[in-house]
């Protein structure tokens, strides 16, 4: 195990903890002024169809998608991560102002197409970063305290949209996007660039057992991650719909407190997994990965089910309290995962980068999927689709993939230290 941070200084320590704070959290109020509130917005104010706004939506997040895993072997293969997220973070600022200046469609599709690609860029950005910063025995936690301000940030930018949408307009919330992208600029900067290791950082400094086959074992992981990325990918096709979807049922039956209502459904649920992250990257190493993970995949099915049973306000945003559950788990599991399956081969965020594009195919489709099956057969109907697809995210995940915690999965030998890749049996 790397114990190089062992060798930091307490006051060294702390300001890179300090650091990742400051930017989770940042870059959380940046990317939270957008989202859903688009959606929201193009539909409600702008007078776009459902069809107009799944087909943006999937045009931009597949352009998005072919992206993905180039950008995370560019990140395993650059030494200037903090310049990576700097850059983002300026193409990000860039396609909000586009979208507040010219709610049009090209322009729009245009905007939204970067931010489908800078957003996923983000995640794997700041994991990488916490793998250059972090020894692995520290990382299960600070992926959960990752997790933690990035709902934080959430949640205080879902009370300043909604406040700036009530005292504006919907359309000013996107102006917010620049202030906090500055923001999070200057907490990467706070991050001194000799302090990152960046073999660590792309997945190189792990231990593998002496003896065996590495190129056998590197072939043993892709095929777990394949089956990760499938999870991935149907996961975010059951879950990302759901969000705008109940967002425009509150905003279409009371339009002037269309802001407040989609504050009150991201807040609902970020109030949940604040505490759900921290929980979970405590979790990940007691129970194992694969437990945990479990809990966050069956409340989706749960959660889209649940959607049909009333329509009434206060319900709604009760329900919402679910996907802090699922969210929050699979926040802070994926690094953790994708840093298990791909230890020792220095290709971590080229991982992420695959996974990333798995979540992308998923959400994309399913925005065009739920839009169309809104318009023709109605929100039940779309509800109903995603539980039957997130029952299938589940089923892959409990069968399709084993225990990935080093310390925790079982090996051929019997022994509770892993000294082989993970079996195929779950």
């Amino acid at each position: 195990m790397n114990n190089g941070a062992s060798r930091v200084s307490p006051a060294s320590l702390k300001r890179r903890h300090l650091s990742l704070d400051a930017l989770n959290f940042f870059l959380a109020d940046a990317k939270g002024a957008l989202g859903p509130y688009l959606n929201v917005f193009l539909v409600t104010q702008q007078g776009w169809s459902q069809s107009s706004v799944g087909v943006v939506t999937a045009i931009s997040g597949l352009i998005g998608i072919a992206a993905q895993t180039p950008v995370g072997a560019g990140i395993d293969a650059t030494r200037a991560k903090r310049a990576v997220v700097l850059v983002a973070l300026a193409a990000l600022a860039l396609g909000a102002i586009v979208i507040f200046a010219a709610p049009t469609f090209w322009p729009v599709l245009a905007a939204n197409a970067v931010i489908a690609i800078i957003g996923d860029v983000f995640g794997p950005a700041v994991a990488t970063l916490t793998l250059g910063l972090f020894a692995r025995d520290q990382l299960a936690s600070r992926m959960g305290r990752n997790g933690a301000f990035d709902h934080a940030g959430n949640i205080i930018i879902a009370f300043v949209a909604g406040g700036v949408g009530w005292l504006f307009g919907q359309r000013a919330v996107f102006l917010l996007v620049p202030f906090f992208a500055a923001l999070a600029a200057s907490a990467v900067l706070s991050i001194p660039a000799a302090s990152i290791d960046h073999n660590r950082a792309r997945g190189a400094d792990a231990e593998r057992p002496d003896g065996h086959d590495q190129s056998g074992q590197t072939r043993h992981a892709y095929r777990l991650l394949a089956v990760f990325a499938l999870c991935a990918m149907l996961f975010h096709f059951a879950n990302a719909p759901l969000l705008p979807l109940v967002g425009q049922k509150l905003a279409l039956a009371n339009q002037e407190l269309a802001t407040p209502l989609m504050s009150s459904c991201i807040v609902a649920a970020q109030l949940v997994m604040l505490p759900v992250a921290l929980l979970a990257g405590q979790k990940a190493d007691q129970w194992g990965r694969k437990p945990v993970l479990l809990i966050g995949f069956a409340v989706l099915p749960v959660r889209a089910l649940l959607y049909t049973v009333s329509n009434n306000s206060a319900w709604l945003i009760g329900v919402q309290l679910l996907d802090g559950v699922g969210a929050g788990i699979w926040g802070v599991l994926t690094p953790l995962v994708v840093a298990d399956l791909m230890a020792g081969t220095g290709r971590y965020n080229f991982a992420l980068g695959v996974v990333a594009t798995a979540h992308g195919i998923g959400a994309s489709l399913s925005g065009l999927a739920a839009g169309l099956t809104v318009d023709h057969f109605g929100y039940g109907a779309a509800f109903v689709i995603a539980a039957a697809v997130a029952f299938l995210a589940l089923a892959v995940l409990y069968f399709g993939l084993p225990e990935t915690c080093i310390r925790l999965a079982r090996c051929s030998c019997g022994s509770s230290t892993r000294c082989s890749p993970p079996s195929s049996q779950p």
